[in-house]
Formats: structure tokens, sequence, C-alpha cells
């Protein structure tokens, strides 16, 4: 059991980490009152900019901690879903493998679950 903890940590810290490095830009980009971004599923560009701030930014916070890391596993997982598929879905194999990677992780993060160190599972104890 200590394994699964440890490899769950291990997909929580790497996944999210990596996300947030995405995320980042997108974050600062809308602190700054840019709304203008890419429109894949034409809900408008603002809207977009919105739910990729919480898929590649916020959404990994709760991950690294492991706060309602299911809940926040759903959003990145549906983002890499819209990358891989929509966005870039008349692409070669090599613009979409990275997006599929991402989309994995976060599924079996989801189903994993946060473990044993993570805030879910300290909260779960009180």
């Amino acid at each position: 059991m200590t394994n699964l903890n440890l490899a769950t940590l291990v997909l929580r810290l790497g996944f999210g980490g990596m996300m947030i490095t995405h995320g980042w830009g997108k974050f600062s980009k809308l602190a700054a009152g840019d709304l203008t971004f890419l429109d894949p599923i034409g809900i408008g560009q603002a809207p977009t900019l919105i739910l990729a701030v919480l898929s590649e930014f916020i959404a990994p916070i709760f991950i690294i901690v492991g706060f309602k890391t299911r809940i926040a596993s759903i959003l990145p997982a549906a983002t890499m879903f819209v990358a891989a598929f929509i966005f870039h879905a008349n692409d070669p194999w090599k613009n979409q493998e990275f997006p599929l990677l991402y989309l994995i992780g976060y599924v079996a993060i989801f189903l994993l679950g946060s473990g044993q160190y993570s805030l879910d599972w300290k909260l779960k104890k009180v």
C-alpha cells in the first residue's frame, strides 16, 4: 500500500507541476486583462481562456496538494482531450502525443485518487 500511495504522490506532483508551467502564461495573460485566446470549441475567447486557466493552473495546484483530487483531475483531462482530438485533430501524431500523455496521466490520477500523502487524506481523518 505504501508504494501505491507513493506512486499517487509522484503522479500528482509530476503531472500537476508540469501542467502549471503551461498554465502560468495563461494565468498571467488573464490577470493582465488580455482575454484574447484561441477558441477551438466555439464558446468564445474569454471563456476558453478562463477554462484553460482553471484546467492548467488552478486544478493542478489542487492536484499537487491532493485536495479534491478526483474532481480537479477532470478539468485538465478534458482540456487534454480537446487538445488532442479537436485542436490537433488534423495534425501529425507528434502534435497529438503530448496532450495524450497528459490525458493518460490525469485519467490515472482520477482513477487512483489522491492517496495517503494528500490533504484529502488528512481532512478525511478530521
